[in-house]
């Protein structure tokens, strides 16, 4: 506990080591797949791609499923994370469809609807014990794939329907299937395999890649209907806090822009070892913006959150996510946090104001952090504190 932390992150993987190596001594996993499937991108074009398998035979479907995660615990999540093993298969991501049995079962259980029982049959041992990013959820040691077996699996008739429509472009599959109820997840993943799009330009798209693609084009598709929709009445603040993460959503009675910004404290995952918080963020106008968000998946994560609860009231507004990551966020565990977290928020009874400065003082007592510390950094506060309303002359 030297480093200051609240939590260790070297016991915890060390304790997922010590529990995950005996179950992969040897050059044959067998398991029941969530289903879950990882496309790497170093090398790219030339990508790892296979299967995530535990060597367990169970109901695993909760192993990929960050819908359900939100409550449970880091120690919880590298727990089942760690036991997942990746079988790793080199291709092209232009030529996968011509590569083999592998890749073939591998897009097979991209499409899956349920768990499905599969043996992995490695070159040699799975080494590493826990990978970790940013953008992707946690997973286990991994090791090049000699052969794949799966048994008899269901696809998602969804997503089948989909993969056959060689016409349908992959913006618009990804669209219908969100409207019908698909988890984000399981579109995420298919995406990723290149179940989607003109036959011709289906393509192997990174893990980490296609999971911000999702989150951007469901959003971006949201926003249109948005920017047309009557604003909100009053200031609205909605709340949630998990892993050691609070999150302030500010919306303002205005027209459709967003900013997501983030706070990180010494020791925790992205400032590990400075002496000072770090914030920075980022924004859009009404325009849809055309450069990457400097934060990352995490800002079109959120934004997708957001989106889905204007949509559902059919109401506009100028959308602020104000995000504390405090030391007890101790290692990265992928953007799902950020999603859940505000999908988590916006189920909750908003705080309503009449005005900025009465929700800035909520803000206020919720942080840790100064406010001055966040108006320096926002944007969208500036503007709004400076902007006078015609409503003020009538």
């Amino acid at each position: 506990m030297l480093c200051g932390k609240t939590q260790c992150p070297v016991l915890i993987r060390a304790k997922t080591f010590s529990r995950t190596m005996p179950m992969t001594d040897g050059l044959e996993i067998d398991g029941t797949c969530p289903p879950s499937v990882f496309v790497g991108r170093i090398g790219y074009p030339y990508v790892n791609v296979g299967p995530l398998v535990p060597p367990i035979h169970a109901d695993t479907s909760l192993f990929d499923m960050p819908e359900e995660w939100l409550g449970r615990t880091i120690d919880e999540i590298v727990s089942f994370r760690s036991m997942m093993i990746r079988g790793k298969h080199r291709v092209h991501v232009n030529e996968f469809q011509e590569s083999g049995k592998i890749m073939d079962s591998t897009l097979e259980l991209a499409l899956a609807s349920r768990s499905t029982d599969v043996e992995l049959m490695l070159r040699k041992k799975p080494t590493g014990f826990l990978f970790l990013d940013d953008g992707v959820q946690p997973f286990g040691p991994s090791a090049p794939l000699q052969n794949l077996k799966i048994n008899n699996t269901k696809w998602d008739q969804r997503l089948e329907k989909a993969y056959y429509d060689s016409d349908l472009k992959a913006c618009p599959a990804v669209i219908d299937l969100y409207r019908d109820g698909v988890l984000v997840t399981r579109i995420q993943r298919a995406l990723s395999a290149g179940a989607f799009g003109i036959e011709e330009n289906r393509r192997l798209v990174p893990t980490r890649w296609s999971i911000t693609a999702v989150d951007s084009m469901i959003s971006k598709r949201m926003m249109r209907a948005i920017r047309t929709y009557p604003l909100i009445n009053e200031y609205r603040l909605y709340e949630s806090s998990y892993l050691d993460n609070q999150f302030e959503i500010l919306m303002i009675p205005d027209a459709w822009s967003y900013e997501a910004i983030e706070a990180w404290f010494p020791g925790s995952t992205w400032n590990p070892i400075g002496s000072n918080i770090v914030l920075y963020g980022d924004w859009e106008d009404r325009q849809d913006r055309t450069t990457y968000a400097k934060i990352g998946g995490c800002y079109y994560a959120a934004r997708l959150a957001v989106c889905e609860l204007l949509e559902k009231e059919r109401r506009q507004a100028t959308v602020i996510v104000l995000r504390e990551a405090r030391p007890g966020y101790v290692m990265p565990l992928g953007v799902w946090q950020v999603r859940e977290n505000v999908r988590n928020a916006m189920l909750q009874r908003p705080h309503k104001y009449l005005t900025l400065d009465e929700a800035m003082e909520r803000i206020s007592t919720q942080f840790q952090i100064p406010l001055n510390h966040w108006m320096k950094v926002s944007h969208l506060i500036s503007n709004a504190r400076k902007q006078t309303k015609l409503a003020l002359y009538f």
